[in-house]
């Protein structure tokens, strides 16, 4: 990792190199909502859904399409890491950190409540790692009564009345803006991630396209839904089943160009439908632009 410098953050990089083009975007575009890119794609998850029934079967471990959607991206950002950059302050930095964001609902009724986990991995994690490490924080927050640290401080804040409630999150902002928001806040803060990804097949729908927060350096969201079949036409002219799931992506476009995207995207995607690709180290890990 490159020695911190004056204009860096602790949680990332400031992008010096970038074309002065990239530079003023930000001050033109000043929020997420202004940058919102919007992306869908259907995937054939045939291949996928056999390789999870497999390694359900090896490893004895509660292994979902969920795993593999945040796998995927790990890998994708070990080899794509502008995706991992975020804007604040009107400047473009490198995240320091992969960081997945994704909400669990505790149990599958309207009343249940939700608790939102942050987990962090490594460029380097295989399919595997990524699988222990989300099923212990699931594991750690599944029970209704239990309440992670992210719970216990918005708890906190809405103790108090509502003009000082409006008051913390002005001054969280305005933090957050100049790089000196508390640690800790960062740290427990779901807008503070790399992706946010929410499964909305889990609840029997369709994904949606989620906005961006304006609160917090989060620069990509994702989510998908149920999973359908289809009528397709193999090489050999039969008809067969196949299995589809649609993707919705939105980004903050300020952070990359347009050809990088449908290049990291297409990566995504080839990741989803070859996860056993995931199941060894990357060869490579690259470092985003000085």
């Amino acid at each position: 990792m490159a020695k911190k410098r004056l204009g860096d953050r602790y949680d990332g990089r400031k992008l010096r190199s970038l074309d002065p083009f990239y530079k003023i975007i930000p001050y033109i575009m000043k929020t997420r909502i202004d940058a919102q890119n919007y992306f869908e794609e259907k995937i054939e998850i045939s291949n996928t859904e056999e390789f999870i029934k497999r390694k359900r079967r090896e490893t004895r471990e509660h292994i979902t399409f969920l795993h593999v959607i945040i796998a995927a991206m790990v890998r994708t950002i070990s080899q794509k890491p502008a995706l991992n950059r975020f804007v604040a302050g009107q400047k473009i930095y490198a995240r320091n950190e992969i960081l997945i964001c994704f909400v669990l609902k505790k149990e599958l009724n309207e009343e249940s409540p939700e608790t939102t986990i942050k987990v962090k991995f490594e460029p380097s994690d295989t399919f595997m790692d990524v699988v222990r490490k989300v099923n212990k924080a699931i594991k750690e927050n599944q029970n209704v009564d239990t309440k992670n640290e992210t719970d216990k401080l918005a708890k906190l804040v809405m103790s108090i009345p509502g003009q000082l409630v409006r008051f913390v999150v002005w001054l969280m902002r305005s933090l957050d803006y100049i790089g000196i928001i508390p640690k800790i806040i960062n740290r427990l803060s779901p807008f503070h991630t790399s992706v946010f990804i929410t499964d909305l097949g889990s609840i029997g729908i369709q994904p949606v396209y989620h906005h961006l927060y304006d609160f917090g350096t989060t620069s990509c969201f994702i989510s998908f839904g149920v999973k359908t079949k289809e009528k397709a036409i193999n090489s050999k002219n039969q008809i067969i089943d196949r299995k589809y799931v649609r993707i919705c992506a939105v980004t903050d476009e300020r952070i990359a160009d347009g050809i990088f995207f449908a290049s990291a995207f297409k990566l995504y995607r080839s990741l989803i439908k070859h996860p056993e690709t995931l199941e060894l180290p990357p060869e490579k890990i690259y470092e985003d632009i000085p």
